[in-house]
Parts: structure tokens; sequence; C-alpha cells
């Protein structure tokens, strides 16, 4: 394979992308790879050389070269590991989060909120914007087939995937890995087939995609989930031990493979 770092132009920026093709002219079918919170980490880097290695070109795209992360990954998990210390049914509610983080010492308190407030103001439309730029790149290069361009993403990329086909991008396939579901009203607009792939111990995205799936019945749309029994959320990262589940990858890989071969 060949790997290499690309700008993709978009509106009044350039993304910086890590894109890896196999060897020969193609065209290929293609995967838009798309990162988790942490950004375009090694381990993203890595699923784009596994799509190479499997026949299939693939663009991560580096949704934080527009402008920055204001915050570092590390306060991010710092900011996530506090949200579980909240019970769920208050991680809602402003004040009961306000309290909570009342109770950690002031140096802790300070970085969790500027993080907590990024995460919660931050516009996923700008990224959605961004990925149909990266969609349309794609589509243009002589190596790919732009008939079989499907995007993937994981926890907030998962998320992210719904929202692109929600915008009626012309995509093959979404794949959702436990990402949150796309807004109802935009769920009329998918063109294209949709895969979840979830933890059944992440309740927090999992509980909900019954209702999802009956949203993308009521709409036309083909929805396929599979949720892995005694699997956490991003159970299909292998750099992080305590949530890494190799059976449930290896399944959810091989699903992956299969849906785009459908769909393609």
């Amino acid at each position: 394979m060949r790997t290499e770092r690309v700008q993709i132009p978009a509106e009044g920026a350039d993304i910086d992308a890590y894109l890896a093709v196999p060897d020969g002219p193609g065209p290929w079918p293609a995967f838009i790879v798309i990162h988790e919170i942490w950004g375009l980490v090694p381990h993203i880097e890595d699923v784009a050389r596994r799509f190479a290695e499997a026949g299939f070109a693939a663009l991560a795209p580096d949704l934080y070269s527009r402008g920055g992360l204001p915050v570092t990954p590390d306060e991010i998990g710092r900011a996530m590991v506090f949200m579980q210390t909240v019970p769920v049914e208050k991680r809602a509610d402003p004040v009961a989060v306000g309290s909570h983080l009342a109770e950690l010492p002031a140096g802790d308190r300070e970085v969790t909120g500027r993080a907590l407030a990024w995460l919660q103001t931050r516009d996923l439309s700008q990224n959605v914007t961004d990925l149909r730029a990266t969609l349309d790149w794609l589509t243009s290069q002589s190596f790919v087939d732009p008939r079989r361009i499907s995007s993937l993403g994981f926890c907030m990329g998962g998320g992210l995937s719904a929202r692109l086909a929600a915008s009626g991008a012309d995509l093959a396939g979404a794949v959702i890995f436990y990402g949150e579901h796309p807004p109802v009203d935009q769920i009329p607009n998918i063109r294209c087939r949709v895969l979840g792939l979830y933890g059944g111990e992440d309740h927090r995205i999992t509980d909900g995609v019954p209702d999802l799936a009956r949203a993308m019945a009521a709409a036309g749309k083909q929805f396929d989930y599979h949720v892995y029994a005694g699997a956490p959320h991003a159970f299909f990262n292998d750099t992080r031990a305590a949530t890494y589940r190799p059976e449930a990858a290896r399944d959810a890989w091989a699903r992956v493979l299969t849906f785009q071969a459908d769909v393609g």
C-alpha cells in the first residue's frame, strides 16, 4: 500500500488527512474514517491501513486541523471520567453537574469545567461540512470508485458518520461504531444503508438504538445493527486495554467488510 498526508480544500480552510491506498491503479472502493474525540491519533491511522490491506482506499481527516483543539485530549479524558461520577439520571441537568463539579479541588475543577464547556458547545455542523468536502475530494480521485464510498466512525466519529449520511451525502453506506444517533428530523435525508455496531454495556448510546431503528424504518431507510453483549463503549479500540474486546472487534470488522461488499 501507499500512505501519505494530504490536504482537503474545505470552506475557508485546508483539512489535514491521512490517506492509505492499496498498491495498483484501482479504482478502489473507499472509506472515510472518522476519528474519536481524541483526534487523528495513530489508532485511526492504523484502521485506515487495515482498510488498504483489505482492498479499500481509506481517508482519515483531522477534523481539528481547521482551528485546533481548545482543550487537550487528557483534559477531555478527565472530563469524561468525571461525568461517569455523576448519576446517569442527572447528567443532562447542568445544576446537578455543576454541583458535582464544585466538589473537585480548584485546579481540577477549572480544567474539567473548561473541557466540559467545550464538549457541550462544540459545533458538529462544521464537522459535517468538512466531511462533505472530504467526500467531494475522494470522489474526484482517479484511484477511487465514486459509487462505492462509505463513511465509518468511532464514538464522536460514529455520530458524525450518521450525521454525514443524514445531511443527504451521496454515500454507498454509513457505519456507526457506538456513536450518537442523528437528529430524527434529518433521517429522511439519508440515501444509503446504515450499519450500527454497539456495546451492550454502553447504555447511554445503546439503550436508544431501538428508537433509532423505529425512526429509520418509519422513514423507509435500511438500518442493520448488532449489539455485543457485555461489551463497553469503545470496544473496537485496541489501544485502550480497559475497554477493548478482541472477539467483538473481530466480529465487527468482519461485519463492516461484508456490509461494504453488499452496498458496493
